[in-house]
């Protein structure tokens, strides 16, 4: 019998985590002379007070979206993805090449070819790390962060020797025809009559995020293959002797991480900027562990961290505009969160625990 009820696990202990690195991130910022109430309130503000924020906090929700769910899959597995950054990159190329090189007669379409693309580069660069897991017993941990680094300098060449435009000095793919740009969430809602900012870069593949968690949601718990996932996860030993082979749940475990990690590309080279650019990722499939870790692998708990990471970054961002805290303490208030939400897990989570404890004790 678990010690703690299924509500407290899910809510009660992420948002003790979250309490507490609040405080201190306010300490921090008294400490450097501002006020953090004031801080809280323009990063509310920035992020949350506005359609504009809205839209550009939902838009780095969305990389978080993928990029969580990525890390997600793996740890069902008992597999440590760190490679959804280089995922992502390769997931761009595959937008790119879907892009620029086959004529889509209207964005549906080309949203549909770049899901495949984006989602097979991301699942071949995860694919090579899981068979030198499965076969050949390499770390998954070491091999897939060395393939960020490989992934990055394919990328570098791609822009630089091959889909650089002739005469351009930029190291970046042409601007997308007209025809692949997606509708922002002003376009779609505007017909319905809701005012949203056209400036703010959040657009459809928030929808695709969503269908995304949804059907993850599925696969892991209404899918005999993500029952094998967990159980394999749970005890790769009572896995194997129940039948399941730990080689095909590496291999599929993985190409699912991979293709979800790559499919971010979508949001932010083809509905944000519109081309292929270097540092595309800016960082987002390391986030994407924070958000798996935090939403404890579930899709809904990945849905609800990625709002709170991209209201992080959004609200960072009008903090490091508008006030003198540096952007390098914004970092540290992240990094503060990822640390009380994952690393310091059982710090909330042992008291929490004694003191159910003692309440079913006392009730009996």
């Amino acid at each position: 019998m678990d010690v703690m009820p299924k509500w407290a696990e899910v809510v009660l202990v992420p948002l003790i985590s979250l309490l507490l690195a609040a405080i201190l991130s306010g300490l921090v910022i008294l400490a450097i002379g501002e006020d953090p109430i004031a801080a809280l309130k323009l990063m509310i503000d920035g992020a949350l007070g506005s359609t504009y924020g809205w839209g550009y906090t939902l838009y780095y929700a969305t990389n978080f979206m993928f990029t969580g769910l990525a890390v997600s899959v793996a740890f069902h597995a008992r597999l440590f993805n760190i490679g959804g950054e280089g995922q992502a990159m390769l997931g761009g190329l595959g937008v790119a090449l879907a892009c620029l090189f086959i004529p889509w007669p209207h964005w549906s379409l080309g949203l549909l070819g770049a899901i495949v693309l984006a989602g097979a580069f991301g699942a071949i660069w995860a694919a090579v790390p899981a068979y030198l897991q499965a076969k050949r017993g390499s770390h998954i941990v070491i091999t897939t962060i060395m393939f960020n680094f490989i992934a990055a300098a394919v990328l570098n060449y791609m822009l630089v020797n091959v889909l650089r435009p002739k005469g351009a000095m930029d190291p970046a793919t042409a601007r997308f025809p007209e025809a692949v740009h997606l509708p922002t969430l002003h376009d779609i809602l505007a017909p319905i009559g809701i005012s949203f900012s056209k400036a703010a870069p959040a657009n459809v593949s928030l929808l695709v995020a969503i269908v995304a968690c949804v059907l993850i949601w599925l696969l892991i718990w209404r899918t005999k293959l993500g029952y094998e996932i967990r159980a394999y996860g749970h005890s790769e030993s009572a896995a194997k002797y129940a039948g399941i082979s730990p080689v095909k749940i590496t291999m599929i475990a993985m190409i699912i991480s991979g293709a979800l990690a790559g499919m971010m590309a979508i949001n932010n080279v083809m509905g944000e900027a519109e081309r292929l650019v270097l540092n595309a990722t800016e960082g987002a499939g390391f986030i994407g562990i924070a958000v798996a870790l935090m939403g404890r692998s579930h899709p809904l708990g990945v849905f609800i961290a990625a709002i709170l990471f991209g209201f992080l970054y959004q609200g960072g961002a009008e903090l490091a505009l508008w006030t003198s805290i540096p952007r390098e303490l914004i970092v540290v208030i992240q990094a503060l969160v990822i640390l009380f939400t994952g690393a310091l897990d059982n710090m909330v989570r042992m008291p929490l625990e004694r003191i159910f404890l003692a309440l079913r004790k006392g009730g009996n």
